[in-house]
């Protein structure tokens, strides 16, 4: 049994308003199991046809996308006055886009790698689940704005 209460300030996405929210972000954590066990990596990604797309390089991650298990994607986001947040999961299986998919030229456009390195493969993940929520942020003064973390610590 649990103590805690759905908030009434909670509200469950439709897919339609979470697509909606994908759209706003361009960043989500990408997590798989691997080979090591639970994995996780930042990742950019755009909408595109009800799919995501995103680019990444070789190594654990690329890796684990060509084996096609399911896969998780989760953003998050808040309103323009820090208010309410959201948060949506897309679940399903990676597929490597193909030179001649209209991905291929959208990633090239439109992705753009945040570290320097080579990230010539793109992925495509095609959902079998997109889950969201919204809620009403409770007293944002005790955590915003984000601070960046002391040296050292």
């Amino acid at each position: 049994m649990s103590n805690v209460e759905e908030s009434p300030r909670s509200e469950v996405l439709s897919v339609h308003e979470c697509w909606r929210h994908l759209r706003s972000s361009s960043v989500g954590r990408l997590a798989f199991t691997g080979g090591a066990g639970p994995e996780i990596f930042p990742v950019n990604y755009l909408p595109e046809d009800g799919t995501l797309i995103f680019r990444t390089g070789a190594g654990t991650k690329m890796n684990a996308l060509l084996e096609g298990n399911v896969v998780v994607l989760e953003a998050d986001g808040l309103n323009s006055y820090g208010t309410i947040a959201w948060s949506v999961v897309v679940k399903g299986r990676p597929e490597p886009v193909g030179e001649n998919d209209p991905g291929q030229a959208t990633a090239e456009q439109a992705l753009s790698p945040w570290e320097p390195g080579q990230k010539d493969y793109v992925f495509r993940i095609s959902p079998t689940e997109v889950t969201g929520r919204s809620f009403v942020v409770d007293d944002s003064k005790r955590w915003w704005p984000a601070r960046e973390p002391r040296p050292g610590n």
